[in-house]
């Protein structure tokens, strides 16, 4: 008798229980989190061992930084230094929240979060489970996007087990992410306040407590902060970025999807997912990932993309799009 090979894989847990999460972690596993923006891969950041494992699992080159998170702006001290009153300003209004800092980090940071840089990422999520779960562990969390690098991120608690449920221990589910785009990132160059990340708090709300900011949004090979490379936040499918008529017209031999925005109509062959029809860009931010990967899992052989007004979350919306087309 000839009996069938049985193939065990392991596939993360899904759940609420902070305990058991709390309890991976301190042990040097990794856990998905929740937050308002994207959902997190997430391990002990005083751990080397464990932040090794998230660049494995995500395959992440170890030239491109980590942030971690903390609980609040008194355990962000603990670890780093606001080197400018306008960072700690910064903190205090929109922590918790989807903004990320560049502090100095402190001996305690493994250089290995940082990349080797003189400067660490922090933030403070807005999202309750996962502050209780940063309260319970009492360490800070490094946490990049709880998806294989380069590909979009994750905006549900499916999104990551279809991505790395085989490659990590536990997935607490928070719902749906209510922003949908990862933090806006600042630090401080040359005494000028800069943002190095666009993301889910747009330039004018920063602006109006910290004055005028600077825009140094990398594309090269060598990031100051997470999320700078240039090819990111991509769908397995070819992406091309530009006016949808003309790009449909020259592209007619394909199967097609179409990413836009505001009131559009197309042919009823062509796949359309529009970001949002009330031409709201916090709806539009909120639907930008889910709709890239719905894209990327459609029929279509070819997504066509429009690039949105480049004002308020616009501009990160924009910023994502065009990597994803790198």
């Amino acid at each position: 008798m000839i009996f069938p090979l049985l193939v065990y894989l392991h596939i993360a847990e899904t759940g609420k229980n902070i305990d058991h999460a709390s309890d991976l972690l301190l042990n040097g596993g990794l856990v998905a989190i929740p937050t308002e923006t994207v959902y997190g891969l997430a391990a002990n950041a005083l751990n080397e061992k464990a932040v090794l494992a998230v660049f494995e699992a995500k395959q992440r080159p170890f030239f491109d930084p980590l942030i971690i998170h903390v609980p609040d702006i008194e355990s962000a001290s603990k670890y780093a230094t606001f080197q400018d009153e306008r960072l700690k300003a910064l903190a205090e209004k929109f922590w918790p929240g989807p903004l990320t800092l560049l502090l100095l980090k402190q001996e305690s940071i493994p250089g290995l979060v940082t990349s080797g840089l003189a400067q660490v990422a922090v933030r403070v999520p807005d999202h309750e489970l996962t502050l209780q779960l940063l309260r319970a562990v009492n360490v800070p969390l490094a946490a990049p996007s709880a998806n294989p690098f380069g590909y979009v991120s994750p905006t549900t608690a499916m999104h990551v087990e279809k991505q790395l449920g085989d490659k990590i221990d536990y997935i607490l589910d928070g719902g749906a992410c209510k922003v949908g785009l990862e933090s806006t990132i600042v630090g401080v160059e040359d005494n000028k306040l800069c943002v190095y990340r666009l993301g889910g708090l747009s330039l004018e709300e920063l602006e109006s407590v910290a004055g005028k900011l600077e825009l140094r949004i990398n594309s090269s090979g060598d990031p100051k902060a997470p999320g700078q490379l240039k090819s990111h936040y991509a769908p397995k499918k070819p992406l091309l970025l530009g006016k949808a008529e003309a790009l449909i017209k020259n592209n007619s031999d394909k199967k097609l999807a179409v990413i836009c925005f505001g009131n559009k109509s197309f042919e009823n062959n062509i796949t359309v997912f529009n970001l949002s029809p009330g031409k709201d860009l916090k709806e539009a931010a909120l639907n930008l990932f889910k709709y890239l990967r719905a894209a990327d899992d459609s029929q279509a052989d070819l997504v066509i993309a429009e690039l949105l007004p480049e004002t308020g979350l616009g501009r990160a919306i924009n910023d994502r799009l065009k990597r994803a087309a790198c």
